[in-house]
């Protein structure tokens, strides 16, 4: 199926301008099946010059439909199709750009006339839209209106095909990126193969070794972006990949979990920052002699380690300072007790009303610890208790299980939920101990968690 498209704009720089006006007609290859057209507000004032080449005014637009109103419509009938339009990579550009200030990817195989009519009419002056409909005597009513531009690009279209096999218009499709910007192993065919799905995936060297890692809700996207990058580390990838592999999570947060996981384990040579993480400052916790708990920041030394007790780790002994600073100010605990401040007797901040005078000995510690253990809630950034995740998994009969044990991160696994009520045993029975131990596990459950309110956990 094509979709043969033309849009008209505000300007000719889709990351700036908007869509004024947009026709689709859908072709099966040998007739047109379907048509849309409509103008668009495009939420701007429409340019003089514009509005002398279209004829698409301000006026004329104040009461069109926004384009996030047809964007479900624009993907239903473009869904599985090729993209065709003359000069493609204009109404493309302008056409994904909208999508993408609505937070959605838009891809789709593109066919471009320009370049099909110059290898099927070889010699022309020009190939410009106009120029064609002078050359083959295509009568079209208006130039630089949507659906007049595309009812001609569908007569040009119809005459490639009857001059040439589908073969030939097929080795015209750019299926979203081109051959250029790929790995000399990987073609556009395998990369299509690839599912739009959510997963981790992998890439290899011509030795079949992993150079890379990484995590996507959409694989087949997330390739695409890593070869369309030139970048150095772009460039890195694309030089060193021979092959590709992937696995289907369904569940982002199995993805986050798995990523992690086998970076650790693979140690790929470009995933070099996340092989292993190096948290090198410290929150840590002591009863002083008067039964007050207290706090202290530092380093992770072995001897802090011997000596206190570990409540958080940071990349940065300033990053825990600052936070627990934070949290001090915020449960009126004693400056002094907590090493935030050197004076002999009361705290600068009894002075102020923000200590409540336990370095003095004006609050007993019974009252005092109580605040402290709640601020070491907030300060412990390990996981407690024991509880299951449950979402999405690779398919719609599947739930994909995260499991949290005595505080401690036991595997993931999947389950077929079609069957009904499955006890919290049957899901514990489902996972799938990780196969190292990885100290990021916890953060990555704990952040996952805490960005999504609504995710359904089970506790047990």
């Amino acid at each position: 199926m094509y979709a043969i498209i033309d849009v008209e704009t505000t300007g000719g720089q889709a990351r700036y301008e908007r869509i004024t006006e947009i026709a689709i007609v859908l072709h099966d290859g040998n007739r047109v099946v379907d048509t849309f057209s409509t103008l668009l507000n495009p939420e701007r004032s429409i340019p003089w010059n514009i509005t002398r080449l279209t004829g698409i005014s301000d006026e004329m637009v104040a009461d069109a439909p926004k384009f996030y109103e047809v964007a479900k419509q624009i993907v239903q009938m473009t869904e599985g199709a090729v993209f065709v339009a003359h000069n493609v990579a204009f109404d493309y550009s302008f056409v994904r750009e909208e999508f993408a200030r609505l937070g959605f990817t838009f891809t789709r195989k593109q066919l471009c006339t320009v370049r099909l009519t110059r290898k099927v009419f070889p010699g022309l002056a020009s190939y410009s839209l106009s120029n064609l409909k002078q050359h083959f005597g295509i009568r079209a009513a208006r130039s630089h209106r949507a659906l007049d531009d595309t009812l001609a690009t569908v007569n040009i279209f119809e005459r490639i095909l009857a001059e040439q096999e589908g073969d030939t218009v097929r080795q015209f499709i750019n299926h979203g990126i081109k051959e250029t910007k790929l790995p000399k192993n990987i073609t556009l065919e395998r990369l299509h193969e690839v599912p739009e799905v959510c997963g981790v995936y992998y890439l290899h060297d011509e030795k079949g070794d992993v150079i890379y890692v990484g995590k996507s809700l959409n694989i087949r996207k997330r390739l695409f972006e890593h070869f369309a990058d030139f970048s150095p580390k772009g460039e890195k990838l694309r030089n060193g990949v021979s092959d590709i592999s992937y696995e289907a999570t369904g569940s982002e947060l199995v993805a986050l979990l798995h990523e992690s996981a086998e970076i650790k384990r693979l140690q790929p040579q470009v995933n070099r920052a996340q092989r292993t993480r190096n948290f090198a400052g410290g929150i840590f916790t002591y009863l002083d002699q008067g039964g007050y708990r207290c706090f202290a920041v530092g380093k992770r030394t072995a001897r802090n380690a011997q000596h206190l007790d570990l409540v958080a780790d940071y990349p940065k002994v300033d990053s825990a300072r600052m936070h627990l600073q934070s949290v001090v100010r915020q449960y009126e605990l004693c400056y002094r007790l907590s090493n935030l401040d050197a004076s002999d007797h009361a705290c600068f901040h009894y002075s102020i009303k923000k200590c409540r005078g336990a370095c003095i000995g004006r609050e007993a510690p019974e009252t005092y610890n109580e605040r402290v253990e709640e601020a070491m809630l907030v300060l412990n950034k390990r996981l407690s208790g024991n509880y299951l995740i449950i979402e999405q998994g690779r398919t719609e009969a599947e739930k994909a299980v995260v499991g949290v044990q005595n505080g401690a991160y036991v595997g993931y696994g999947f389950v077929d939920h079609q069957d009904g009520f499955i006890s919290a045993e049957d899901l514990l029975e489902a996972l799938s101990p990780p196969l190292i131990q990885d100290p990021d596990a916890a953060r990555i459950i704990r952040v996952y968690i805490e960005g999504r309110k609504s995710a359904q956990i089970i506790k047990f």
